[in-house]
Order: structure tokens, then C-alpha cells, then sequence
């Protein structure tokens, strides 16, 4: 079963219907008990950085993710879910998780591509440059796209835990991975088939970047 993790920061109902979509067992849940028996760990988001973590703190949940990934738990995040793991994010000038060594950033105001102003957040389909061959990201196309809504963009201080990188005016990290933790900044419940293969791999994955 795969558990889905509520701390208020929405956009859980697509995942599921994602999972539902693709026959895999799920339940939506703010109870660590409950999370504690599931054999992955989605860890879904939108919304605000700061209002993220005081619901993670509120709850304890910050504390249980913390304890998923030292104990081996298969862990993805996705959006907002990305962006708190690591250790402190622009956004509400808010300290997060610790859980990946960097910070999140702003987009820069002045951000261009080929003499044209971009617009913040950014919005809409881009290419993803996966890196290393990690299991949750094989087979998909060279060609695929994946849908992105944000104002922030993850940026690890080692650039090992980089699997993925998307350019919008700026080249940004759009994916990391170690071990038995993944996360996107991308939405894959809302990227078509490719989000959806990388969704059936997770569920498959044993939780080993190498396996």
C-alpha cells in the first residue's frame, strides 16, 4: 500500500486518482500509524512554504518524514512536498526539513530566454534532463514533458543528489534522488503518461537508486 501524506498542502486527491489509475493500493492519510504500514511514502504539495511547515510541525509529521528516510522507507516527494525536504527555502525566509543539505530559491524577477521576459511562477510543460539512470526515472521518452507550477526552485548544495535538470531562463535542479528517497519538483500526477510511468516505478522500486 502505498501511503499518501495529508498536512493540509492539497493537490492530494490527483495523486490518488494517479495511483487509483494505475491499480495501486493508496490511502490518504495524516496518521503516522497508518503511514508507518505502508511499504512507500508519497509526500505531495502546493501552497506556501511556511504554512507547509508549521502543519508539519503541528502535526509531528515533520519529525515521522525525518524517520521514513533514515529507516529506508521508499519516499517521493512532488511540488511543495520537493521544497521542504531540503534545509531552508526563501519562501516565508522559512527553515525546513534538513532532510536534503541546500536551500529554495526564488526565481530572479529580471529571468529571460532569448531577449524575452519569463513569467514567475512558472507554469506549464518542460523538458526534464534526467541524470544517472535512477530506476524511478527509466524508460520514459527523450521527448517527455512534465508539467511545472512554482515561484521557487530547489538547489542542493551537492550537486550528487541531482537527478533531473530543467531550464527556464536559468538551468535548475528539477529532480533529486539518494538512496531510498526521490523528489520532483514537477507534478507527475499531472504530466500525462511519462508522469504516470514514473509514478508505476516508484510503486515498483525497492527504494536502492541503484536497483
Amino acid at each position: 500500500m502505498i501511503g499518501i501524506v495529508d498536512y493540509r498542502a492539497g493537490n492530494l486527491t490527483s495523486v490518488a486518482r494517479a495511483l487509483e489509475h494505475l491499480k495501486e493500493k493508496c490511502v490518504v492519510t495524516h496518521d503516522p500509524k497508518v503511514l508507518d504500514k505502508a511499504s512507500h511514502i508519497i509526500f505531495p504539495g502546493v501552497g506556501a512554504a511556511g504554512t507547509a511547515m508549521a502543519n508539519l510541525r503541528e502535526s509531528g509529521l515533520d519529525g515521522e518524514l525525518r524517520r521514513w528516510v533514515q529507516e529506508g522507507k521508499p519516499v517521493l516527494g512532488i511540488c511543495l512536498g520537493t521544497q521542504v525536504i531540503f534545509d531552508y527555502s526563501e519562501e516565508d525566509d522559512c527553515p525546513c526539513l534538513g532532510i536534503v543539505p541546500g536551500k529554495v530559491r526564488r526565481f530572479p524577477a529580471d529571468l529571460e530566454e532569448e531577449g524575452k521576459r519569463l513569467k514567475i511562477p512558472h507554469m506549464g510543460w518542460n523538458k526534464v534532463a534526467f541524470q544517472g539512470g535512477h530506476p524511478v526515472f527509466a524508460g520514459l521518452p527523450e521527448a517527455a514533458e512534465f508539467y511545472f507550477v512554482h515561484s521557487y526552485y530547489p538547489a542542493p548544495n551537492d550537486e550528487s543528489w541531482v537527478a533531473g535538470w530543467t531550464t527556464y531562463g536559468i538551468r535548475f535542479c528539477a529532480a533529486v534522488a539518494k538512496k531510498n528517497l526521490v523528489a520532483v519538483q514537477f507534478h507527475p500526477e499531472k504530466s500525462g503518461r511519462p508522469g504516470l510511468d514514473i509514478l508505476a516505478n516508484f510503486c515498483r522500486w525497492g527504494g536502492n537508486d541503484a536497483q
